[in-house]
């Protein structure tokens, strides 16, 4: 799981736990990466911690090869890593004021970082016969927001990066889906949303609930498992029906 420290990416680290899988649980920060490896262990699972940067590519590389090293050959990979650092998503302000910077710091951790990810796992998945790759999303790629058009930008590119996984790849078993969360209430956004916003965005919902971390943990969940093996190239939203496509 790159990216599997924090809300969603703690959330599907220790599900895949749960459901048996052997987690590596990448994340820049590498404290959170090895207490969410100790709750897995904790609750009877296998995991291992390592610190890497999505944005470099030596550092992805590492990440996977000491995965294989200590596991095995590699089944799936969850890529979930992202800049919400309020000094770039909180600077994300529009097409005629965002500062350069911002925009290509957004575009080279959202999108190119989740492209270094399928570029190093996916020959190690053709290795033995395929595999499956999953990459957070995020419903603000459809929506239409007045604000943050670069980290719409670079959730909206994972599309297009699934659908040409599964296109080239999908007849030598490789799959590649994406997930796209709605608002999701990780502990991060129940202490910084405003309580207006949030009851807002649960209006727009034909949910009587927001989302949870575990929400998306669960499809991950499945998008990876067997039970999923004739889905591929597809963006599934999970946000309690915000959006109907």
């Amino acid at each position: 799981v790159a990216g599997g420290a924090g809300g969603i990416g703690s959330a599907t680290s220790i599900r895949l736990g749960e459901e048996g899988a052997k987690v590596v649980v990448g994340d820049l920060d590498g404290a959170a990466a090895a207490a969410v490896a100790k709750e897995i262990e904790a609750r009877g699972g296998r995991a291992l911690a390592l610190s890497f940067d999505i944005s470099e590519p030596a550092s992805v590389g590492e990440l996977l090869s000491a995965a294989a090293d200590a596991f095995g050959p590699i089944d799936a990979l969850h890529a979930n890593a992202a800049d919400l650092s309020r000094g770039t998503i909180g600077r994300d302000s529009d097409a005629v004021d965002i500062d350069l910077d911002v925009y290509d710091r957004t575009m080279h951790v959202n999108a190119r970082g989740h492209l270094l990810c399928a570029r190093h796992v996916i020959p190690l998945l053709l290795e033995h016969g395929g595999g499956a790759l999953v990459f957070t999303m995020s419903a603000a790629a459809f929506v239409g927001e007045p604000t943050r058009p670069a980290y719409a930008m670079a959730k909206a590119a994972l599309g297009g990066l699934v659908r040409h996984i599964a296109s080239k790849w999908g007849k030598e078993g490789v799959r590649a889906n994406a997930v796209a969360p709605g608002l999701v209430l990780t502990d991060t956004a129940r202490a910084g949303i405003d309580p207006g916003f949030r009851d807002r965005a649960l209006r727009t919902t034909r949910s009587p609930r927001l989302g949870t971390p575990e929400d998306i943990a669960s499809m991950v969940a499945f998008l990876v498992s067997d039970d999923a093996s004739w889905v591929n190239g597809q963006v599934i939203s999970v946000d309690g029906g915000a959006l109907l496509r």
